[in-house]
């Protein structure tokens, strides 16, 4: 498979590639293989401290060249109206490890008020492995002492997806 590496450096303009030159670009930033998931479980919490959302999925990259795309849309989350600095935050995370902060402040009104809001984050990740990695979503009240929740309801579904793009 061809990577951007081995891809011609030079092209002159109004010049007709040659079959190999064509054959390294198809080889190129391809999508090797998808994985998704989903959950509408309502999941909430009172404190500034990440806790799983119940949203994850696993892939096993076969390179260690390769990137993980991931994408994470949470369409129903919620703020209660205990607190009008109340809000939510949100990250993504490899194993343990918070790779791309999300969001801080999502859902903040200032005032006292309900408020349900979607939350969608992408991160193009490099993991370096071919061994099965885990990617999740944490949410915490980002100022703590009032709730937050996501799949607000269970009636928003949340969805994770991995992409493996060759590299």
């Amino acid at each position: 498979m061809a990577t951007p590496t081995n891809l011609p450096a030079v092209e002159v303009a109004n010049t007709t590639l040659p079959a190999s030159w064509l054959n390294d670009l198809r080889g190129a930033f391809r999508i090797l293989q998808v994985v998704t998931a989903s959950t509408s479980t309502a999941v909430s919490s009172s404190t500034a401290t990440l806790a799983d959302t119940g949203l994850s999925a696993s892939i096993t990259p076969q390179f260690t060249s390769s990137k993980i795309l991931v994408y994470v849309v949470h369409p129903q989350c919620y703020k209660s109206n205990a607190n009008g600095f109340n809000c939510l935050s949100m990250a993504i995370l490899r194993g343990a490890t918070n790779i791309q902060t999300v969001v801080s402040v999502a859902g903040f009104t200032a005032t006292a008020l309900d408020n349900v809001f979607g939350v969608s984050g992408i991160h193009l990740d490099s993991p370096n492995t071919t061994s099965a990695t885990t990617y999740k979503t944490q949410f915490a009240s980002a100022f703590g002492g009032a709730s937050v929740q996501v799949q607000y309801g269970s009636a928003g579904t949340s969805t994770i997806m991995l992409m493996e793009v060759s590299a």
